[in-house]
């Protein structure tokens, strides 16, 4: 029994219910931002945009992702752990809701920010509830878990958009979205548990003190280099497969899709592979895999193209397990859920804000097949800085 305090730590398998609702809501925080990249080469026709703009635009969701996230611990230290969960997939719901008045950029940029500001609210909670509430040898699987939405989502959005575009408009298809998110909302209130806990408030102290350890700043950059590979790769993908490959969006769409059903399987794998082998050699060696894949993306076409466009997801899906147990590592229990908050948030705003603009830019000077190599080359320095990792041992401590 929990108290609104501390929980006790239980097993992967008395914790499975909470793990896989918290999961559910991470897949609609999830789903709701990067469902715009296989939107995206219809949202360019409609508002007249290039391909540059259109990559800034991701800059919007990463903006709003890192506030939610920096700031999250105002919520969470107020309303507990569960209740900003819940006010996340609220405010999601909402911010798609109002696409039905989008009619120009500067509208769906005030609500591409408003969309990353609630998915940002989402990770630390989860993360800081998920270890609290499953006792330490089972983390790897019990990330590995909530890890599968990332996937879920890389493959539902751009099948969504490839059933649905053909009878309704994107601004319906985001509608929809909304509503679901909100329905969730009420079902997480009414039979939601997990997370009676506060947040930490992010004091000037405790950031410093985070902000000062070696450990952080190369948690950072993995990080933006597994986003990179991820959502900011996918963001840019159907431009890719469309304008440089010659395929029709419903094609590219379908293709991009099926190519993530493999990240589902691979997240608890994942998180299993961590748990037995360590979480650096984890993480050195799928990033090392996973950007070799990606320059190969941008050099093959063809079938070759194709099969290492499924390959790809599955490795660095696996990486985030291993990668969220490790930063749960470089901070005392009562820090964790800071240090969840700013290195992902910080992260993004390079792996799913920048890496998308400059993947536009490389596309609208006449090669998005040249910045996704280059993007791969960035992801293979990752094994070199795992080399100078250094994690502590507080994943052995109790407490949340």
């Amino acid at each position: 029994m929990e108290t609104a305090e501390c929980p006790i730590p239980t097993s992967f398998r008395d914790s499975i219910a909470i793990t896989v609702f918290i999961a559910w809501l991470f897949y609609l925080t999830f789903v709701g931002r990067i469902i715009f990249g296989p939107l995206m080469p219809i949202i360019e026709q409609e508002l007249e945009i290039n391909h540059s703009q259109a990559g800034t635009l991701f800059l919007m969701i990463a903006a709003g992702q890192f506030i939610g996230q920096v700031f999250s611990g105002l919520l969470s230290s107020r309303i507990n752990h569960r209740g900003s969960l819940m006010v996340s997939v609220f405010l999601l719901g909402l911010s798609l809701l109002a696409f039905s008045l989008v009619r120009s950029v500067t509208s769906i940029r005030i609500f591409l920010f408003l969309t990353g500001l609630a998915g940002g609210l989402h990770i630390p909670s989860a993360i800081a509830t998920i270890t609290a509430e499953v006792r330490t040898q089972d983390w790897g699987k019990a990330l590995g878990v909530h890890q599968t939405a990332p996937p879920l989502s890389f493959s539902s959005a751009p099948l969504i958009v490839a059933a649905l575009i053909v009878w309704f408009s994107w601004h319906t298809i985001l509608v929809g979205l909304g509503v679901v998110s909100l329905i969730s909302v009420a079902a997480y209130w009414r039979y939601g548990c997990g997370g009676l806990f506060p947040g930490q408030l992010p004091n000037p102290i405790i950031v410093k003190t985070i902000l000062s350890k070696g450990a952080f700043w190369i948690m950072v950059m993995l990080f933006a280099m597994a986003m990179g590979a991820t959502a900011g790769l996918f963001s840019m993908m159907p431009l890719f497969l469309v304008n440089e490959r010659s395929m029709d969006l419903s094609t590219a769409n379908t293709l991009v899709g099926l190519s993530q059903l493999s990240g589902l399987f691979m997240a608890f794998c994942g998180g299993w592979v961590a748990d037995r082998f360590g979480q650096k050699a984890t993480i050195a060696v799928l990033l090392l895999l996973a950007g070799f894949c990606t320059v190969l993306i941008g050099w093959l076409q063809g079938i070759w193209m194709v099969v290492i466009i499924f390959i790809q997801p599955a490795l660095i899906t696996a990486f985030y397990p291993a990668a969220f147990a490790a930063v749960s590592r470089i901070a005392p229990p009562s820090m964790r859920s800071v240090s969840n908050a700013l290195a992902p948030s910080t992260a993004f705003l390079i792996g799913g804000g920048l890496i998308p603009a400059l993947i536009g830019y490389a596309g609208e000077s006449g090669s998005f097949a040249l910045g996704i190599s280059l993007l791969g080359c960035f992801i293979m320095l990752g094994p070199v800085l795992v080399i100078f990792l250094r994690l502590g041992q507080y994943d052995a401590e109790k407490g949340c």
